[in-house]
């Protein structure tokens, strides 16, 4: 009867290099480790510089001036072309590719850009405004100027700029197919910007005129002349959740005006300690004030025949 002459002790095979192998690999790990290298640190990382919280340029007259940190707003608007969208206030937020994300500390350009549910300033969706020759640091933004917009995304010593180019076969938007909107490290002529007024028959009258802050205005590319339009019925799937797709498109109505979803916000910081935008002040009650003086005066002009 065959018997079994191998206890556990007995080693058979690569018994010494299947040790040293993992030696090496748990060496090899706590390397990474103190390093910082692993996937899970890095991805760590990344997301802490992105959702790091800002703190927005609070305007003294009203107006945007270079250097401002501000947030890109598309304000809500009642969709009724779509049955499906994204509503209420969506910011312009920096989204980098899902599968990178997982595999490096660092943004890599050229990096995406969606629309988001988010009315918190973080370093996805702060902007930096500067000039065209980065020199006017401090004077008011106006219509028709030439600007920039730069995001860091939270990190240190490291600018982005919004940028865009013409559609070709190999360079569009991800779901609509149109004029993508990306970020990139490189100065260009690519990376400058306009505001336009919203009012296309006041446009001219309100070139160079200083751009007010925290109000609907228009921002095109001034080397395609397309608006920047956030598609709030096409969604992405991106590395925080689902977000709206980005592009840069003229879209106009039957009148020749472009559509809310061309229409921006720069929104700028609260000077109050208990809301960080301006867009968490409460707006006082116009309509209800003006419904109130009504009532009251209504009983004095009915009193006046009587009296007669």
């Amino acid at each position: 009867m065959a018997q079994n002459l191998y206890g556990p002790g007995v080693r058979m095979g690569n018994w010494n290099e299947d040790i040293y192998l993992e030696e090496e690999i748990m060496k090899d790990f706590l390397e990474k480790r103190d390093k910082g290298q692993l996937l899970i640190q890095r991805n760590r990382i990344l997301k802490e510089n992105l959702l790091r919280p800002m703190q927005l340029s609070v305007t003294e007259d009203g107006y945007v001036h270079c250097g401002d940190k501000v947030m890109l707003v598309n304000p809500s608007y009642p969709e009724t072309e779509v049955d499906r969208c994204l509503g209420g206030d969506l910011s312009l937020c920096v989204t980098p590719d899902e599968t990178t994300a997982h595999l490096s500390d660092e943004l890599e350009v050229p990096c995406g850009l969606s629309a988001a549910q988010t009315r918190i300033p973080v370093g996805r969706n702060t902007f930096i405004i500067l000039s065209a020759d980065r020199n006017a640091m401090g004077q008011v933004l106006r219509y028709g100027q030439n600007f920039c917009l730069a995001i860091t995304g939270g990190f240190e010593g490291r600018m982005l700029y919004l940028s865009s180019d013409h559609r070709t076969l190999l360079k569009s938007s991800k779901r609509s197919w149109l004029q993508e909107v990306y970020l990139t490290d490189e100065t260009s002529y690519l990376n400058c910007w306009q505001v336009a007024f919203l009012d296309p028959q006041l446009r001219l009258e309100y070139e160079g005129l200083p751009v007010p802050a925290n109000a609907k205005v228009l921002i095109n590319h001034c080397h395609t002349n397309r608006g920047l339009a956030a598609h709030r019925h096409l969604f992405l799937r991106t590395y925080f959740g689902k977000e709206a797709e980005v592009a840069a498109r003229t879209d106009l109505d039957s009148h020749g005006v472009e559509r809310p979803r061309s229409h921006w916000m720069l929104v700028t910081g609260n000077p109050r300690k208990d809301s960080s935008t301006v867009l968490d002040v409460p707006k006082p009650p116009v309509e209800d004030t003006r419904a109130l003086e009504q009532d009251t005066r209504a009983p004095e002009q009915g009193a006046d025949p009587g009296s007669q």
